[in-house]
């Protein structure tokens, strides 16, 4: 398998859809002549033409708006937003729109369409700029939410997003689209969502995570290995749907359980993690959950506050530990 960067993944996943389905469509602000602000659409214009790849005006309420329309009548859009922080300036079509129509309309439209966003911090982007968002759409029932780690999973995961029925909320970490990894080249390589992937094997403590934190517990477990602990890591790749069974047999099998997650603890997705291992294997842990999450402020500017507000590698490692010392 050929290696290539997360970014160039996701751009063969979208000309393979786009070259397989003529009803792929795809626009955003400064997606076509601009070939994108992480340039993960370069090459479609020239290849596609501006009747399916289209720069938009500064308005995410319209961008989405727009999808959730064409989508219903017949097209597969994929919408870029420049960020995902500007996804609230389209929350009314997300939430009251496009999460509930095939559910208002008794199943009888689909709504396949997709929206992709960069998002996460660690870039000194400032507090706007440098949110998780992903349990806001977690949240609407209706919504199918994708958060890749690894280039293959993005070329694999955006492909299913692409074909899927539903509405996906396609998150991808801003400080991954330089990472590089194997990626099948297999036009047909698709990731079906709610599966989770056992990045690493490992029989004393479960680390579940997802998107940028999974990259992060698999350097941590590295070095936790080093010592003699053997951390099985857990990608989510998907939250919605939540492949929940992965993980508690897991955390079953260890007895023990990390949860690292990248947005604000307070009812952060580690909370619902945790609680669904609580509920199915109470009586197999050895030791509560630990959960490794951002802190609850605004993402300060200065690099070193801003460190310091986002789970790093040393974190997790010191969680483990934790864990592994303590007892019920």
């Amino acid at each position: 398998m050929p290696e290539m960067t997360y970014r160039d993944a996701l751009n063969l996943a979208l000309k393979e859809e786009m070259r397989r389905d003529p009803m792929v469509v795809t626009w955003g602000e400064d997606v076509a002549l601009y070939e994108g602000s992480f340039k993960v659409t370069r090459g479609l214009l020239a290849e596609f033409g501006e009747k399916r790849v289209l720069d938009t005006p500064i308005s995410e309420n319209t961008i989405v708006g727009v999808a959730v329309g064409a989508a219903m009548a017949g097209l597969r859009p994929v919408a870029e937003l420049m960020t995902v922080n500007f996804a609230l300036l389209a929350m009314d079509q997300i939430i009251n729109h496009m999460s509930k129509i095939r559910y208002m309309f008794a199943g009888q439209t689909h709504l396949p369409m997709v929206i992709r966003a960069p998002g996460g911090g660690g870039s000194q982007l400032g507090a706007q700029h440098s949110q998780s968002l992903e349990t806001f759409f977690m949240h609407a029932p209706g919504i199918h939410v994708a958060v890749p780690a690894t280039p293959a999973d993005a070329k694999g995961l955006l492909k299913a997003a692409i074909r899927d029925e539903n509405p996906v909320m396609f998150l991808e970490h801003e400080l991954l689209y330089n990472s590089k990894g194997e990626v099948p080249e297999d036009p047909e390589f698709v990731i079906p969502f709610g599966k989770c992937d056992v990045k690493r094997e490992g029989k004393d403590v479960t680390i579940v995570a997802y998107s940028r934190m999974t990259v992060l517990a698999l350097q941590a477990a590295s070095e936790l290995e080093k010592e003699g602990i053997s951390c099985e890591v857990v990608d989510l790749r998907t939250l919605s749907p939540l492949d929940a069974d992965t993980f508690v047999v897991s955390a079953a099998k260890t007895g023990r359980a990390v949860v690292v997650e990248e947005c604000w603890r307070t009812c952060g997705l580690g909370a619902e993690i945790a609680s669904r291992i609580y509920e199915n294997c109470f009586d197999k842990l050895l030791a509560p959950v630990e959960r490794v999450s951002g802190l609850n402020v605004p993402m300060p500017y200065s690099r070193k506050l801003e460190k310091l507000c986002i789970p790093q590698v040393g974190t997790i490692v010191a969680a483990v530990k934790k864990v592994m010392n303590e007892k019920y």
